[in-house]
């Protein structure tokens, strides 16, 4: 026809200014969609019909589901349904929520791939055995095939080192089954008999030898260098079988086929690919139920604790904003945890300034639920690698194999758990972050009447770090922001742009695929590099040598600060722009309300709001004639400007596209197929 050929090109056209359908167009998605449908049921939801404008309806339902947290409304006059709504966009616009959902669908991917391995594998069985008994074996190929059984059945004891010169298990073997896959590796199908006692063999950190400083970059590029023979691979090579998959392979080649620093396992065959994603699989199926019940055991507990709490103590608080106790203080645990800043109560949480319990545990939600999640995290996987490694049954070991996986390679299999030493290190930069905010609250109010009069020392310090928290993530403040001294606003705005930073930095250095993400390909071998007469004048010159041995002893060091330029650099450019832009188009429109009241509508004030909403926080200094944020008082198209800003802001701290732990089984970036 025609008509479709004359819409071809244009439609090309159209489809090249589109974005590639990946991760982070769908999570884009996700949030336009859910933001748009519940706008409409907010707005139309109002009583009387109307009360809150379409724009306000916009802009409470895009900042809850980001978690930004500003409000242009006070909540306390929004029906019961609409605080609901409000309740529930914020538990399922949360970070956690959204990679608990993720690790469900690649779970279903592996499952699905699996089966296509198995239905393929199947039938290339089928079809041998019929080959075979159409073409009967002579005695030179039955020969050959002999030959071949007795190298597949002695190749384990090569490596009988990484069993700890201990007997291997039996092995038994199938003729029909044992063929080469045109890769270098043999395909066995066998079973084994193991007897209860014994403690299999599991991944090790392909590090373990030596302890690497933190933020290690060294062995940077797409080979691993200077690393140890990976156990994994050692174990394939042994020949042992994946309960999953029901395979095995044998290295033809004996090279090794070791994880680099980031657990990119390079040079394996498919097979072995195979291999290594049956231990991927098992440690997601793991992850499947131990993220949701992070996510709903900590807002579960954190709820009743909080509610019980306002409901027993401080009733007359909620009561006197027409608020259920009960209803308040389980909103503001959910709105913790999910580092939302929205609370119910106009006055925020200045009402429980003495609630010593309500604030403490309102800190350690806003800790489980952000910064220190994967922290959590990773100490909840270690705790449970201890308890069942006490187990000697042999189904006991495989859960503390896929614990000990998970813990070696965490960011093959999850977005929010790190390595060891990348750990340690993001718990170092928040409690470092956070004193800072604490130190700096008790420090520059020293003088300032509107804090030291109205609060005893013993209650400023508690205010002081519950505000330490809450200003990079949480959204709470527990004091009048235009009461703290300027230099200290000042400090929360620096604070709320670098919120996400330590997380972000931490993903993208422990992110499998980070080199080719950042577009660096780096050789790896730096001994190689050296050429043959080089070395020949280093034996000779003493000095020479001593030269050498500098460069190659400072390659790690340059290596983590490249990264780290790289890094910061791109988030830079990632968020100033939009910063910079968002306040210059909002001044242009609300510049007349700065001529009208220079103190309350501040160039500094504008710019507190928008990067609290960028950094998805929430604080804000407010309007001296009323209870809600700053930005209640713009006008339309501010409003908009700052939504666009908030929901910009909440996916800053996303992976990149092509993070290992966001790909599915088969997907990965060009020339990643060795992998």
């Amino acid at each position: 026809m025609v008509v479709p050929g004359l819409l071809k090109r244009p439609l090309r056209y159209a489809r090249s200014w589109l974005p590639p359908l990946n991760f982070i167009t769908i999570h884009y998605l996700y949030f336009l969609a859910t933001c748009t449908l519940a706008t409409l049921i907010f707005w139309g939801s109002s009583t009387p019909a109307r009360s809150v404008s379409f724009v306000d309806s916009i802009f409470l339902v895009t900042s809850a589901m980001t978690l930004a947290g500003l409000n242009t409304v006070n909540l306390s006059t929004l029906n019961t349904f609409q605080q609901f709504m409000l309740f529930f966009l914020i538990i399922i616009g949360s970070a956690i929520f959204v990679s608990a959902f993720i690790v469900h669908i690649r779970r279903s991917a592996f499952e699905k791939k699996f089966k296509v391995v198995t239905r393929a594998r199947r039938d290339r069985s089928r079809e041998r055995r019929r080959k075979s008994e159409n073409h009967p074996i002579g005695p030179e190929q039955q020969s050959q095939a002999t030959d071949q059984l007795k190298d597949i059945t002695s190749e384990p004891s090569r490596d009988s080192d990484v069993f700890d010169k201990k007997p291997m298990p039996v092995t038994h073997l199938t003729f029909e089954e044992a063929r080469r896959d045109g890769e270098g590796s043999r395909i066995v199908s066998h079973s084994r008999a193991r007897s209860g006692s014994s403690r299999r063999s599991f991944v090790t950190s392909p590090q373990r030898g030596r302890r690497p400083s933190f933020m290690s970059f060294e062995g940077v590029g797409v080979q691993a260098s200077g690393l140890t023979r990976s156990p994994t691979i050692a174990r394939l090579e042994a020949g042992e079988t994946t309960p999953d998959l029901g395979i095995a392979v044998g290295k033809d080649d004996g090279a090794p086929a070791a994880p680099n620093r980031n657990s990119q396992f390079t040079g394996l065959s498919a097979t072995e690919r195979e291999r290594l994603g049956g231990h991927e699989y098992r440690a997601i199926c793991l992850l499947s139920w131990l993220v949701p019940a992070y996510f709903i055991l900590w807002q579960l507990l954190g709820a009743l604790g909080c509610a019980a709490w306002v409901a027993i103590n401080r009733p007359e608080t909620a009561r006197s904003n027409g608020l259920n106790p009960w209803w308040v203080g389980a909103f503001n645990a959910i709105s913790a945890f999910n580092n939302s800043g929205m609370s119910l109560l106009d006055a925020n949480m200045t009402a429980f300034q003495t609630s010593y319990y309500l604030l403490i545990t309102m800190s350690l939600l806003i800790l489980a639920g952000n910064t220190c999640y994967p922290v959590f995290l990773r100490l909840i996987v270690w705790t449970m690698l201890k308890a069942v490694s006490r187990f000697e049954e042999d189904a006991w070991q495989e859960r503390a194999e896929t614990l000990q996986f998970l813990l070696d390679h965490p960011r093959r299999c999850y977005t929010n758990l790190f390595p060891s030493q990348h750990t340690w290190w993001l718990l170092l930069s928040v409690v470092t972050l956070n004193g800072i905010d604490w130190a700096g609250f008790e420090i520059l109010n020293i003088g300032n009447s509107k804090i030291t009069d109205t609060l005893p020392v013993n209650v400023r310090v508690i205010d002081g770090l519950f505000q330490a928290f809450a200003v990079r993530s949480g959204g709470f403040y527990v004091v009048v922001i235009p009461t703290v001294r300027i230099s200290l606003q000042v400090l929360y705005v620096i604070m709320m742009y670098i919120s996400v930073y330590p997380v972000v930095i931490t993903m993208r250095n422990s992110n499998v695929y980070e080199e080719r993400s950042l577009g660096i390909y780096v050789e790896n071998d730096p001994e190689g590099s050296l050429q043959e007469h080089e070395k020949q004048q280093m034996i000779t010159n003493p000095g020479l040598l001593r030269r050498a041995t500098s460069r190659l002893t400072s390659k790690p060091a340059q290596s983590n600060a490249l990264f780290i330029r790289h890094q910061l650099r791109a988030q830079l450019a990632h968020d100033l722009w939009i910063i910079a832009v968002a306040l210059f188009l909002i001044m242009i429109i609300e510049g007349h309300k700065f001529a009208e009241n220079p103190a309350v509508c501040s160039v500094f004030n504008f710019l507190f709001e928008i990067v609290s909403g960028y950094g998805c926080v929430g604080i804000s200094t407010g309007v001296p004639w009323d209870a809600y944020s700053f930005c209640g008082s713009w006008q339309t198209g501010s409003k908009l400007i700052l939504c666009v800003v908030m929901l910009r802001g909440r996916h800053r701290g996303l992976p990149v596209a092509i993070d290992r732990a966001v790909l599915l089984p088969g997907e990965g970036p060009e020339g990643l197929h060795g992998e």
